[in-house]
């Protein structure tokens, strides 16, 4: 009777145990940059928030990227669920279909023109017949630069001009400038300070790239179908997301560490506390968007010839649940 009712209760618990193994390999995949503009996400990593909002029942995977391309690459192709990127690539992604939208604001501000000592520059007048560093073509900061541009006159090489725009990813630029590959770059911090430190000079600080820094330079979107498929999931995202705000906003020498912290994780560099000083304080790190100046920005989008049109709004963003949320 014993052996009888062992041959069947080892099978059972053999079945139990794989399928409460199974419930716990659900995922919520997560991209994030190394930039300060991203500092809520590598605070929320870091720190363990949003894991912890999430629980036992499903695990974060934190999936790090250099820039946009990449995100609507892995959007495309299904190997992510949420991520922190640009609303310039975020916009373009969700013009062409790829399952994107946004959630949350991530940052305002957060980049700066900076040149080499020796490359001659002095004002963005000063780029012409120079090469320029961008994260990726079609990135906020390629955007902004092009506006850059045509509001002093100059054009990029691509649209006839002579600056010559370059990809570069923003970790890697610091070696290009000492490498002198490119004479100046428009990228988000820390690697702007980063530079600096290495002794580039400022060109244009973040209220002087657009619209006096009131312009989001990070959003958190979401794959709407995961979202609709695992509510709670995305719910524990948010609620991580602002408990992280809320720990930079309390807290920057501990939101300093974490920011740098994982930054080493992802890249084997790290940024000094007076690097990250100035970083954060060109960062407005926050939840909320400014829908307007977002517009102006699709339309900036368009301008560059990065889109045809600029997308509807109501269907690109909804902040509905974070406002709730945030009560």
């Amino acid at each position: 009777m014993l052996a009888r009712m062992t041959r069947f209760v080892l099978p059972l618990l053999t079945l139990t145990l794989l399928g409460a193994a199974h419930a716990q390999t659900k995922e919520l995949r997560l991209g994030v940059f190394p930039n300060v503009t991203h500092a809520a996400g590598l605070v929320a990593i870091n720190k363990g928030l949003i894991q912890k909002e999430l629980g036992g029942g499903v695990k974060l995977v934190v999936k790090e990227f250099a820039n946009g391309s990449q995100v609507n690459e892995a959007y495309a192709a299904g190997a992510i669920d949420a991520a922190y990127v640009g609303p310039g690539p975020a916009m373009n992604a969700f013009m062409r279909g790829v399952p994107v939208q946004v959630y949350a604001g991530a940052a305002n501000a957060g980049a700066v023109l900076v040149a080499r000592k020796d490359s001659g520059v002095r004002n963005v007048k000063g780029l012409a017949g120079k090469k320029v560093a961008v994260p990726t073509r079609g990135s906020t900061q390629d955007i902004s630069l092009r506006h850059l541009l045509h509001e002093n006159g100059l054009k990029a090489s691509d649209e006839g001009g002579n600056v010559t725009i370059v990809p570069i990813d923003p970790a890697n630029m610091p070696a290009a400038f000492a490498s002198k590959q490119v004479d100046a770059a428009l990228v988000q911090e820390p690697w702007g300070a980063v530079m600096e430190t290495q002794g580039a000079k400022l060109i244009a600080n973040e209220k002087a790239i657009w619209n006096g820094g009131d312009y989001t330079t990070t959003v958190l979107t979401v794959n709407p179908k995961y979202a609709q498929q695992n509510p709670d999931a995305i719910k524990a995202l948010l609620r991580g997301h602002l408990a992280a705000i809320s720990y930079i906003q309390k807290s920057n020498a501990g939101a300093q560490k974490a920011i740098a912290d994982q930054i080493y994780t992802f890249t084997g560099k790290r940024p000094n506390a007076a690097e990250l000083f100035r970083a954060l304080a060109r960062t407005r790190v926050t939840w909320d968007i400014n829908l307007k100046t977002l517009g102006e920005y699709a339309q900036l989008n368009k301008e560059a010839g990065f889109a045809r049109d600029v997308p509807d709004l109501n269907k690109f963003v909804d902040l509905s649940l974070i406002k709730s949320l945030a009560k």
